[in-house]
């Protein structure tokens, strides 16, 4: 836009100073040559009328001759005079009758005048009455260039102007075309923001009075639609502690019944299905309460570091050996002393230590199995500048989502079966999350019936279907793949167009 308008500017600016200029040029060289036959003719009379006594008594001739003589010079026009037998005196002209012309004879009859003659130039002739020997002609003659003396000057200002006219027009009209883009430019980033959730955003009017105009109308619609869902998050609210209250009391119903079962095993059973369902339900009424806005962005990396402190103590109870690598890119790789047969590397991501406290999980170890003593313990090496790796996901969210893998990989392998967390970017520029370990794999068809919440090996894979509608909530992906077994997590980086990337195997 900004450059149709310099070039539209540019052409209209100079289509005008043509107009404009030509018929100034022509002027200032009409004036030009004016202004020589002008000086020409007072030449020519001052000296018809200086030598017209002289020319009275023959004796006086010379004394013409030297008046001729002082008025001719070096880029002065040239003057001549014609007597009445046809003698010239001054430069450049014949004796005889060669010299006189038709011109001169229209001269001698008493009438002073100018002519353009046919080599160029202008002629400029006055008659001079009194002489012995008839009339004489004073004849001034002036060349193209003393006619036309000061005109290319006259040109080359008129053209200097010209460009300075168009170089002051194309700067108005750039500054002109900035405010116009950057106002419209300002206008995209908010609408941008608007789409991508950020319903904060506003525009700031500038500009013309049409874009003002329209950022006022866009800040007018971003509000409405602010209005609107926090309306309906209100109404989902109210309809979700109503949902609470409607089922937590037949729950609770089926839990006592499930309790008063005479069948150990079936009551087992029907108590993990109600807690199932009640998990569920306590999920559906967390989601519906969370704010409309909120603090929706997390460091993958400090997450996984941070969940992989809190799990490692149940990891070497259990004879594991546990790699971390969540650091992004740019970091050195340290691993932590993983044995044979660990999982193959993800895309590589550098290595991040455990960080934060350790709190001791629930124990799912066997009873009696000892603990690893701390000389024992793989010990991770801290990277001196971990590297952020923002994802639009609450922390909370992907704490849940991340506890829910290694939980997975914690009850459904063989305890001393290697397990591995990776995270870093990969080459579309998406973050991955990804929990890999050395066990038998899923049973058939699980990874087909996992993304619908259901599970093998007596699982009710809620924690696989926590993980899976953690990403796509988000805008990322998620996968499962088997040999080794692979749950892999993609997250659009915050504050990117939340896009799914490919799946990767």
């Amino acid at each position: 836009m900004r450059r149709r308008l310099l070039l539209l500017t540019a052409a209209t600016t100079a289509l005008v100073l043509t107009a404009l200029l030509v018929p100034l040029t022509l002027l200032t060289r009409s004036h030009a040559a004016d202004r020589a036959t002008a000086e020409a003719t007072a030449r020519a009379q001052w000296v018809a009328h200086a030598i017209g006594p002289a020319l009275a008594s023959a004796g006086e001739r010379p004394t013409a001759e030297q008046t001729v003589a002082g008025v001719n010079g070096d880029g002065l026009p040239r003057t001549s005079l014609v007597l009445g037998d046809g003698t010239v005196v001054g430069p450049g002209h014949r004796s005889g009758g060669g010299a006189v012309t038709d011109a001169v004879r229209l001269a001698r009859t008493g009438r002073a005048f100018t002519y353009e003659p046919a080599g160029g130039g202008r002629q400029v002739l006055v008659p001079v009455h009194g002489a012995a020997d008839g009339t004489a002609v004073v004849q001034v003659t002036l060349t193209e260039r003393q006619l036309y003396a000061g005109t290319l000057t006259s040109w080359l200002v008129l053209a200097g102007i010209g460009v300075g006219l168009v170089l002051l027009g194309l700067l108005l009209a750039d500054r002109l075309g900035a405010r116009l883009v950057g106002a419209t430019r300002g206008l995209a980033r908010t609408a941008d923001r608007l789409a991508a959730g950020d319903l904060t955003a506003r525009a700031v009017p500038d500009g013309p009075p049409e874009l003002r105009l329209v950022a006022g109308e866009l800040n007018r619609l971003a509000g409405r639609i602010d209005e609107l869902l926090r309306a309906e998050r209100e109404n989902a609210r109210e309809n979700a502690a109503d949902l609470a209250h409607r089922l937590r009391t037949p729950v609770a119903a089926l839990r006592l019944d499930a309790e008063s079962l005479r069948d150990p095993r079936e009551a087992r059973r029907i108590a993990e299905d109600v807690a199932a369902l009640e998990r569920s339900v306590d999920d559906v009424i967390r989601r519906a309460r969370l704010p409309l806005r909120g603090a929706s962005r997390a460091d993958l990396a400090a997450v996984a570091r941070e969940r992989a402190a809190f799990w490692l103590p149940l990891a070497e109870d259990q004879g594991r050996t546990f790699l971390v690598d969540a650091v992004g890119l740019g970091h050195p790789r340290h691993q932590t002393h993983p044995r044979p047969g660990l999982c193959p590397p993800v895309p590589p991501c550098g290595t991040i230590a455990h960080s934060g406290e350790r709190h001791r999980p629930p124990s799912r170890a066997q009873p009696g199995r000892p603990h690893r003593s701390a000389a024992a313990r793989p010990v991770p090496v801290l990277p001196d500048e971990p590297e952020e790796i923002p994802v639009p996901v609450p922390p909370d969210e992907l704490s849940a989502a991340l506890d829910a893998l290694i939980g997975n990989v914690l009850d459904h392998t063989p305890h001393g079966t290697a397990f591995r967390i990776a995270v870093g970017r990969d080459g579309a520029g998406h973050a991955r999350l990804t929990v890999a370990d050395d066990g038998p794999g899923f049973p058939d068809g699980y990874p087909e019936t996992a993304a619908r919440g259901a599970s093998g090996g007596g699982s009710t894979g809620l924690g696989l279907d926590i993980a899976r509608r953690t990403a796509e909530d988000a805008g990322g992906t998620f996968t499962i793949a088997s040999g080794p077994t692979r749950v892999t997590l993609t997250f659009p980086l915050a504050g990117t167009p939340s896009g799914p990337p490919a799946p990767s195997g």
